[in-house]
């Protein structure tokens, strides 16, 4: 891996572990074994560090976002994948999605393409929720999607600054990201078929299992 690539991860793990202002160009250029000079060389400053990372996070975001239902598929498994690939995103950049009050302070990026994001990810779980409608899974009026699809990307959303704020760890292996989609769940399990709730519940304790979903 480049220096420069490891320099990143490096950053963005810390971050999620101890924020963006806690976080020194001393204690990244020792997590990575280099010199502070070095890693001067490839970031002058800690917010083009930032940069790099949200640069990362918006690569991630616009690829979940093909996510799409197959017409022709499963839709209790297409939303299964959804919902992994959320708990990836929230586990790679915690501390995005933890604090943020920063979102846009030091990332432009961030700032000016959030309510892109946002608006299409309430498109994107509408159109997951509205196949599984259409395979008879979830009784659930057309008409009451749109909302349903917001209120599960507000949980999604502000879910782990909602741990922050109460107290309780966020940090990785505290379970705060399966807590999370846990959450979001209740907002409509209730009105799945008995069967398609088992396989979204046995899907995302599955993916809970896997460490780097904690």
């Amino acid at each position: 891996m480049r220096t420069r690539d490891r320099i990143v991860a490096a950053a963005r793990a810390l971050f999620n572990e101890q924020g963006f202002g806690a976080v020194t160009t001393a204690a990244l250029a020792a997590q990575c074994g280099i010199s502070e000079g070095n890693l001067w060389y490839h970031f002058k400053t800690k917010r083009d560090l930032m940069e790099a990372v949200a640069d990362q996070f918006a690569e991630t975001i616009d690829a979940r976002l093909l996510l799409r239902p197959d017409p022709d598929g499963d839709g209790i498994a297409d939303y299964a994948r959804l919902i992994g690939a959320l708990m990836e995103e929230f586990r790679l950049f915690r501390f995005l999605y933890r604090d943020q009050a920063a979102y846009g302070e030091h990332a432009p990026v961030i700032g000016q393409r959030a309510p892109e994001w946002i608006e299409a990810t309430f498109a994107q779980i509408e159109a997951h929720l509205a196949r599984l409608v259409d395979e008879g899974q979830l009784a659930w009026p057309r008409a009451g999607l749109r909302d349903l699809s917001i209120n599960a990307t507000i949980i999604l959303r502000y879910g782990l600054e909602h741990y922050r704020e109460l107290g309780e760890p966020t940090g990785t292996g505290t379970g705060a990201v399966r807590r999370t989609m846990e959450r979001h769940l209740t907002l409509f399990q209730h009105a799945l078929e008995p069967a398609a709730a088992r396989r979204l519940r046995t899907a995302l304790a599955e993916i809970a299992e896997i460490p780097i979903a904690a």
